[in-house]
């Protein structure tokens, strides 16, 4: 069996982050996002087919030509398209049944493995409390797929489409004569539409595991928070012998924990990241690679990029830093509304509430600012942007 990942979008929610990155490569508790897709899937699958587009060779770069010793093959999008566009790019490589994941959803292995063990095609659905912002599944008397309807305002059921599937190989004729849709993309919905008028089957796998959709930077922290509480204590790192270190704490070989530093788990340390002297980590936080967090810098429930810096002197708490950011002495930010409502953020130039009461900033790679610079809570700032010594910034900057 295969195992269709698809990977080709350029995540432009996820903005500024996925300007100068691939989405499915940000790091969730210290590892890409889309090797989460490839863990749920490994054991059912002989070979992943991988459906990049959008900076493509940074994807092949990262994941080479094997994950756990299960081959990958790369196949392009050159257009983003829709689901059915992008599962039909793989018919050159298929000849066998295969499920399909989006690159950055989170599920539990029990969703593919199910799907797999269910002969034909198959959809994937879990019950939400408001489904008009899902495809919604209706069943047929004997619990196989009726109709999906797009977000209707009157959901019929409670079932929302997941976005894993299972097929077999005659699904790329009905991908050939599935149409554009109102929003000029190939719906993998209207695919399914046209396998059941021509008296096909489609089973309907009911799920009620995790399913996180990581499509915006709070999604990003929710999902670090997920895979960090499953995690195990591990120190291989240079750890001096006053740092105090508890919970689920992993220090990777490589990373240096100075004198005086307090690290309360879940935290993940990556190599060549260094810690302190007399730094706070604390919360879900991930570290990356070549990070400095350094003097009397507390860091709580974030996620650094590698090569992200905060020397001395600041809070940074439940924000993403880009790679290479470096935050002027006395740099604060501020992660809390005091009216007691969540933080809003824009979005696609729309202002989204975030339904997290606490969420800090979302820093593009490169950014910098200057000493004693105040961030306010949800404030996004583009790749590369200085901010001035002294600033109070309380709107985004260095957007397109």
């Amino acid at each position: 069996m295969y195992g269709v990942v698809l990977a080709a979008g350029q995540g432009t929610r996820m903005q500024p982050l996925t300007d100068s990155q691939p989405k499915p490569l940000l790091p969730v508790g210290g590892q890409p996002l889309i090797e989460y897709v490839f863990d749920a899937c490994v054991d059912i699958v002989d070979e992943f087919v991988v459906v990049i587009g959008y900076r493509g060779d940074d994807v092949r770069a990262k994941l080479g030509d094997t994950y756990r010793e299960t081959p990958l093959t790369y196949v392009e999008q050159d257009e983003t398209a829709g689901t059915a566009h992008a599962i039909g790019q793989t018919e050159s490589v298929i000849d066998d049944r295969f499920v399909v994941l989006n690159g950055d959803v989170l599920v539990d292995s029990t969703l593919p493995t199910a799907l797999a063990e269910t002969g034909g095609h198959a959809v994937a659905t879990t019950s939400v409390s408001d489904p008009t912002a899902y495809g919604v599944v209706s069943l047929a008397p004997d619990g196989s797929l009726e109709d999906i309807v797009e977000k209707p305002a009157d959901p019929p059921t409670e079932l929302a489409n997941v976005g894993c599937y299972a097929f077999e190989p005659d699904i790329f004729e009905y991908i050939h004569r599935t149409e554009k849709s109102e929003r000029g993309e190939f719906e993998i919905t209207e695919t399914l539409e046209r396998l059941l008028a021509d008296g096909h089957d489609v089973s309907v796998v009911e799920y009620d595991g995790q399913w996180l959709d990581v499509g915006r930077p709070w999604e990003l922290l929710a999902a670090n928070e997920h895979v960090l509480a499953d995690s195990d204590r591990d120190i291989q790192g240079d750890t001096a012998s006053n740092a105090q270190l508890s919970g689920a704490v992993i220090i990777e070989e490589g990373a240096v924990i100075h004198d005086g530093v307090v690290i309360d788990g879940p935290a993940v340390v990556k190599s060549g990241a260094e810690i302190g002297p007399n730094a706070y980590i604390r919360g879900a936080t991930a570290i990356g690679a070549d990070s400095h967090v350094g003097h009397s810098v507390e860091v709580k429930n974030s996620i650094l990029l590698p090569g992200a810096t905060v020397p001395h002197l600041s809070y940074v708490g439940d924000s993403v830093l880009g790679r290479d950011v470096n935050l002027g002495a006395g740099t604060n930010v501020a992660n809390l509304r005091h009216d007691g409502e969540s933080v809003q953020m824009t979005i696609k130039d729309e202002r989204v509430d975030t339904g997290r009461r606490k969420l800090g900033v979302v820093l593009g790679d490169g950014v910098q600012t200057g000493i004693n610079t105040s961030l306010n809570a949800g404030v996004k700032i583009g790749c590369n942007v200085c901010i001035a010594p002294g600033a109070t910034v309380l709107h985004d900057r260095g957007l397109e």
